[in-house]
């Protein structure tokens, strides 16, 4: 027989067990047709000749959570916790049958089952706090009941899934089924638990022994979280809701649970997150370019340099089992490279991240040549020499000559012309921009460049392949520095202004990291290396590098050879053994010589003034990107800020950020700015005119 929302839950009845099957693909989300199918399959259940029931789903997972796009509509019933207390209040022990992903909502419903089996490849977790939120249905309060208190919060506040097998060591999984067949499995699982006469065990009446944990693990977890989370509030909720499991009732607990949920759930840092969950997911979707377009193979790659950059490219490579040739101008300069690969392994290896076995197997995949012959059958090859057109030009010019046709041709540059690199070949339509970040073998954001004549089937080809390397792909079109670089020099001018305009690198480093950024301006300045910018400055004509004020004072640095970290100093001086960062008093003298020889006035910054200086820039340039169509949509520059600059992900990326302060309230600022400076930068770009005055945003002018 079958019950209500047959399209999602259907029942039937193998002997004396009934099963209830869960239908809702993709991924069984927690919909309000779901719950109200769940609800009344349970509650109709009580009144057969059943005696125990199998909770089960269908497809490639278990509930893989609940329905976020649900979130910020009004509630129905019945309400997930309703649901979970029927489950729980079931005269028949119920089993949980899990398969795939049980995460969030599907963990807090296993949760609530009195027993739980799982395949040996499933994996389940509590994933909230990556959208700023908690489990908001008995995950805070069930949970530490089976694990314990410490293991509960390193659990929920990470928000990662764990394995069957570690999921059985914490008692959130009772028993592995042996093979693939999860319905058979869960029928004998079961069928034993019957002619055990096992109880029903609710979780909810599990009492946490106090001699079971320290009192002070709250105290330091929170301590531990405010580091490494700096500014979420999510995490230290989660703390607090793991405290009342430990030390109230469960029904204490749930409502402490609840009323912290609600608080997050309104909270900007939750909107924000769930903003970026939408962004990055949508920013897989090229307009016009469907799923059907054909995808190259990419079974060979070869890379042109083999300097960090290059090094860390083949490595993602290496790591996901594809070869890899690396071409370097000699041998010299090759054995460097192949031992800057091995070094960065190494160092995976010591950190406990890697096996020797498998850096050895991912170091087999790698090879090295100085003859571009031997570039002749790999499927993709992507240049990563120096940021210099003419250089480019005549690595593709080479590569155009001896790769195969249907080879994608990629260059790794930063901020050149693509268009012009891809018309040094006869195959303009094979050739794409691939900009990974430094470093290259770690960092999650992949700028894919469209030039003007890149095929669709390339561009499908390498939101594929970054995929596959397990990034974080962008589509961007041509421009100087594409999204993320073009916005970015506007943030690095406005620092240096406000540096030489009477700002301290200490309180400029420090306002924005205090605002969630993951290293101040300058600090990153320093990590990088100052020389980087001086470099890319030294093939600009004047006009092209801007106001001399906004680089004096770094140009200066290098010429004294203080290039950052890697010389030992930079804005800062730093120790050699720590590498903590140092006020250097002779930077200080140095920036108000450069004030001096500019004639420019120092004087004392706000905060809020230097946060203004630096991130409404971003806001304005990026204004000007959607305008020019180079972005397809502003979610997808907050994913650019936020997997490649540090960006906040509790801001959302700098659009959101703009749509959240509000645009006529950004328009006033950047009005301010321009008639207090004269300078033309700060002009707010005409889409920001236009929303202000039609009280429209980003996300909508995006969704429109």
């Amino acid at each position: 027989m079958s019950v209500v929302s047959p399209s999602v839950t259907s029942y039937e009845v193998r002997g004396d067990i009934g099963i209830i099957w869960i239908n809702n693909p993709p991924v069984n989300a927690l919909s309000q047709a779901l719950r109200d199918g769940i609800y009344a399959a349970v509650n109709a259940a009580q009144d057969d000749a059943t005696k125990a029931l199998i909770l089960i789903c269908k497809g490639r997972t278990f509930i893989a959570g609940a329905d976020i796009s649900e979130f910020d509509k009004a509630p129905t019933e019945p309400s997930f916790n309703q649901v979970l207390a029927t489950i729980e209040q079931s005269s028949k022990p119920m089993v949980a049958a899990i398969h795939g992903t049980a995460l969030g909502g599907g963990l807090e419903t296993a949760l609530a089952c009195h027993y739980r089996c799982a395949v040996s490849t499933a994996m389940v977790g509590l994933p909230e706090v990556k959208l700023g939120l908690l489990p908001g249905a008995g995950g805070t309060q069930r949970a530490p009941r089976l694990t314990g208190v410490e293991a509960a919060i390193k659990l929920i506040t990470s928000g990662n899934p764990i394995k069957a097998k570690a999921a059985v060591g914490l008692n959130l999984i009772d028993h592995i089924i042996d093979g693939d067949d999860l319905l058979e499995g869960a029928l004998a699982y079961t069928q034993q638990l019957l002619a055990d006469k096992a109880p029903l065990l609710k979780v909810r009446d599990i009492t946490i022994d106090p001699a079971s944990f320290d009192p002070a693990i709250f105290d330091q977890s929170r301590k531990q979280l405010s580091r490494r989370a700096r500014g979420q509030l999510a995490p230290q909720r989660i703390v607090d809701c793991i405290e009342a499991a430990a030390t109230t009732s469960f029904d204490e607990g749930l409502a402490t649970e609840g009323r912290l949920f609600m608080d997050l759930k309104d909270d900007s840092q939750s909107a924000a997150m769930r903003h970026m969950f939408f962004a990055q997911r949508e920013a897989n979707k090229i307009k016009g370019i469907g799923k059907e377009t054909v995808k190259r193979p990419i079974q060979s790659v070869a890379i042109i340099g083999g300097g960090t950059m290059g090094g860390g490219i083949a490595m993602n490579f290496a790591n996901v089992g594809i070869p890899v040739t690396m071409l370097e101008i000699n041998d010299e300069a090759l054995q460097r490279g192949l031992g800057i690969i091995d070094k960065n392994y190494s160092m995976t290896v010591k950190k406990g991240r890697l096996s020797e076995e498998q850096k050895h197997g991912c170091m087999s995949l790698i090879s090295g040549t100085t003859d571009y012959q031997d570039l002749a059958t790999a499927d993709l090859v992507i240049e990563a020499v120096f940021e210099n057109l003419e250089i480019k030009q005549q690595v593709f010019a080479k590569l155009d000559k001896v790769c195969k046709p249907g080879a994608i041709l990629a260059s790794n540059t930063s901020y050149q012309d693509v268009n012009a690199i891809a018309a040094a070949t006869q195959r303009p339509e094979d050739v794409i921009g691939l900009h990974f970040f430094s470093p290259a073998n770690i960092m999650k954001l992949l700028e894919i460049v469209r030039a003007d004549k890149t095929s669709d089937e390339v561009i499908a080809t390498s939101m594929a392949v970054a995929k596959a390397i397990g990034k974080v792909p962008v589509l961007s079109g041509v421009c100087f520095g594409f999204i993320g670089n073009r916005m970015f020099s506007e943030y690095g001018r406005e620092t240096q202004l406000c540096l030489i305009e009477g700002a301290s690198a200490e309180q400029i480093d420090r306002v924005m990291e205090d605002y969630g950024m993951a290293m101040g301006p300058l600090a990153v300045s320093d990590l990088a290396g100052i020389d980087i910018g001086y470099k890319v400055r030294e093939g600009l004509s004047e006009e092209e590098k801007g106001d001399p004020r906004s680089f004096c004072v770094a140009d200066a640095l290098v010429e004294q050879g203080r290039l950052g970290q890697k010389t030992g100093a930079g804005f800062y001086q730093y120790d050699p053994q720590t590498r903590a960062r140092i006020s250097d008093p002779e930077v200080n003298a140095l920036i108000e010589a450069k004030a001096a020889e500019y004639n420019v006035s120092r004087r004392d910054f706000s905060d809020e003034e230097i946060r203004d200086r630096l991130l409404l820039p971003l806001i304005n340039e990026g204004a000007k990107i959607l305008q020019e169509g180079i972005a397809q949509r502003s979610g997808d520059i907050d994913v650019v800020y936020v997997f490649g600059y540090g960006f906040p992900v509790y801001h959302g990326g700098p659009m959101q950020y703009a749509d959240h302060l509000g645009l006529e309230t950004v328009y006033q600022k950047l009005n301010a700015l321009h008639q207090q400076s004269g300078e033309d930068y700060w002009q707010p770009a005409d889409l920001i005119k236009t929303l202000a005055e039609t009280g429209s945003s980003f996300a909508k002018w995006s969704q429109e």
